[in-house]
């Protein structure tokens, strides 16, 4: 059978071995050590979990965070999500196909228990980059923390990211790689005799004697009850409904940054991006890193959402970007096969004539966040003192939540009464330079200078990023300090000039410096570009397609060098040698062969509400036609919708398809203010009933 595990990274690496046996529908499998169920089915090659009881529908993976119910399996004899439970050894696991019929078990071999209860100064749910930096503020002024998350690791979003961080080098790491960030922080943290962590623990609802209940470990459940709450559980992933949107293959961001970043598993050969945002962009990078064939990106808007270094590293790796174009349609039996996407006008409405269809295997969705905020909500109601930070309080990048956390854990010590000094105005200000979106893109001004050695700054763009001008040596890179999304500028000396020390080139963010020198020849001259694929892909003497800024391509030129510096693991620095004119323009390799349409032949024939027979309610089977007719009707209370179709009533408690819903309100001309939304009551995750009364088996060893 085909081996879908990466086995070798340009960043990445993973010394362990799949070494655990388990069965999957009776045929034996290794899985590596703690390995989700899901990622060592992906490893195999196995994509479709089990069969929808409704209509029979294949199902797989959609968000890899324990948020929907899709990948939903038997193990054991008990219904669980493949993403959230680690294989065991000997593990017997089916596909869910229908409804799963529990195993019975005589009320005499139950056992009950008290539930254990703790008090806490501060609960924090959420151990991801605003969670972990408001832990380590709070530890360092002895406040009595618990902190828990629901994975095995901690760091969040931060443990998938591979690629170094924007913001400020001073306040959030800028320079360093997400996935070492995360260790930072975590040693931070557990260093504070104040601060008790638990892993593999999720937060699964809030009651009204201000105790918060909480499924430790996955197996016993305890009440904790705290002074104070802070939220930082982040953010979930919009969704879109299309044609074929439930289909197997197509999912979300996270779900494959999981996979291929957390897991080092392939999930796909030749992947289509739907979203332009920075999440998108940078999930279609990690695709190449991996060896991984991006066969387009499309963003509905004019132009991409997200850092244009971003869009621009996708555009000179040969990824076609087609912006003001949006998806139409998944097509495929049992998994994503095809997709066919067409142009919109200024409404934002399909073009007729205009369709594109590329050939894919997986379609993956990053068409925003919305934050994790149920707890919140739960907290304000009931009057249990709450705060939120990070992606939970306000979607912004991972190293804005950073310092929203350390704000918020600092405003939490003085509400506690700790002797600590007043926040910083300064700091507020940083955090709103962190959290701003893109600011203006300038034309890039062509360079006239041919001599000497000297770094071209390929960035255009107002985004908050500052390593560049922290690493330089000689301080002849300058960013406006009092406001770091400001253009980087290099500062001519001819007394103290760029002595070619590369530093700047490595340490980009954004892959977008590079570093000419024209000292060797009058006629060619020397570029070093920063490479982040596998360096054995390049050698001394190959021939290369290199490309400017925006992707164009200038030619084939030889490597005549490729090296790595000291300090700045996993960015190659790979030189070539071209004519001295086309120098400064060099900003990247083309990387992959770059993806044609294939030819349509239903050019046109697409109705108005071409969505109708997409699914709206992943859980529930519900199609957006349903939905539409119910609102031409009247119906203005989601309560309705509820009875009527049961949108909203699946595993997943509505967590993608409410936000659907609204949004079926507002492209029908309604405001939310006239729309009566559900009450969000606890259990916010499911559990067994079992677990939420500490009922146990008389043995403890199979606990329902």
């Amino acid at each position: 059978m085909t081996d879908y595990r990466i086995n070798s990274h340009p960043i990445l690496h993973d010394n362990s071995l799949p070494t655990i046996t388990f069965y999957w529908d009776d045929q034996p499998f290794l899985a590596k050590p703690d390995e989700m169920i899901a990622s060592a089915l992906y490893a195999h090659g196995i994509r479709i979990f089990g069969h929808h009881p409704k209509d029979t529908a294949p199902q797989g993976i959609f968000c890899a965070n324990g948020q929907c119910a899709q990948c939903m399996v038997i193990a054991d004899g008990l219904p669980v999500k493949a993403c959230m439970t680690a294989v065991r050894s000997d593990m017997r696991i089916k596909p869910a196909d229908g409804l799963p019929l529990l195993p019975e078990v005589p009320m005499q071999a139950y056992a009950s228990a008290p539930l254990p209860e703790y008090t806490v100064e501060v609960l924090i749910i959420g151990g991801g980059p605003a969670g972990l930096s408001a832990a380590k503020e709070l530890g360092e002024q002895g406040v009595r923390v618990l902190l828990i998350d629901d994975k095995s690791k901690l760091g969040g979003k931060l443990v998938l990211q591979t690629h170094r961080f924007f913001g400020s080098k001073e306040a959030v790491f800028a320079g360093t790689r997400g996935i070492d960030i995360a260790k930072k922080l975590e040693e931070q943290v557990h260093a504070l005799p104040s601060v008790t962590v638990w892993q593999s623990s999720t937060a699964i609802g809030i009651f009204e004697d201000h105790s918060v209940g909480v499924l430790r470990e996955g197996s016993e459940y305890v009440l904790v009850h705290p002074q104070v709450l802070l939220v930082a559980t982040g953010a979930r992933e919009k969704s879109l409904a299309f044609p074929g949107n439930t289909l197997p293959g197509v999912y979300g961001a996270g779900a494959f940054q999981t996979l291929v970043n957390r897991d080092l598993v392939k999930p796909c050969q030749n992947l289509f991006i739907v979203g332009g945002g920075n999440v998108g962009l940078i999930a279609g990078y990690y695709a190449i890193q991996a060896g991984i064939h991006v066969a387009g990106l499309v963003e509905a808007a004019p132009q991409c959402g997200g850092y244009k270094v971003h869009q621009d590293k996708l555009a000179r790796s040969g990824v076609p970007i087609y912006t003001s174009h949006t998806v139409l349609e998944a097509i495929g039996t049992n998994h994503v096969e095809k997709v066919v996407i067409a142009q919109v006008d200024e409404h934002f409405q399909p073009i007729p004539g205009t369709e594109k269809q590329f050939p894919c295997d997986t379609l993956l969705i990053a068409v925003g966040l919305d934050p994790v905020n149920e707890f919140t909500r739960k907290a304000q109601e009931v009057g249990l003192p709450v705060y939120a930070a990070g992606d939970a309080h306000e979607i912004a990048e991972a190293s804005a939540a950073i310092f929203s956390g350390k704000i918020v854990g600092n405003q939490i010590a003085e509400r506690l009464d700790k002797p600590i000094e007043s926040i910083p105005q300064k700091w507020y200000r940083i955090e709103d330079i962190l959290k701003s979106k893109p600011g203006k893109t300038f034309t890039e001004v062509p360079y006239s200078e041919t001599k000497g050695v000297f770094p071209v700054l390929h960035c255009t763009q107002e985004i908050p990023c500052d390593p560049c001008a922290n690493i330089c040596p000689r301080n002849l890179i300058h960013i406006n300090p009092d406001d770091i999304r400001s253009l980087p500028h290099f500062l001519q000396d001819e007394q103290k000039g760029c002595t070619g020390c590369l530093r700047c080139v490595a340490v980009c963010p954004g892959l977008a410096i590079t570093l000419v020198d024209f000292r060797k020849s009058q006629e060619l001259a020397q570029v070093s570009l920063p490479y982040e694929l596998q360096p054995d892909n390049l050698k001394i003497g190959d021939l290369v397609e290199v490309s400017d800024t925006d992707g164009e391509m200038l030619g084939c030129f030889p490597v005549v060098k490729v090296r790595q510096l000291p300090s700045f693991s996993g960015t190659t620095i790979v030189t070539i040698e071209l004519p001295t004119e086309l120098a400064t323009q060099v900003a990247g390799l083309r990387l992959i062969a770059q993806s044609e349409p294939e030819p349509f032949d239903q050019v046109g024939e697409f109705s108005e509400h071409l969505d109708d027979e997409a699914y709206i309610c992943r859980c529930e089977r519900v199609k957006v036609g349903e939905i539409r007719s119910l609102i031409r009707t009247g119906v203005r209370d989601i309560n309705q919708i509820k009875a009527l179709t049961r949108a909203s009533m699946g595993s997943c408690g509505g967590k993608t398809c409410l936000s659907l819903i609204k949004r079926l309100y507002q492209a029908e001309g309604i405001p939310l203010s006239e729309v009566t939304e559900p009450p969000v009551r606890p259990v916010f995750v499911e559990v067994p009933l079992s677990v939420l009364a500490n009922i146990r088996l008389e043995d403890k060893e199979d606990e329902l």
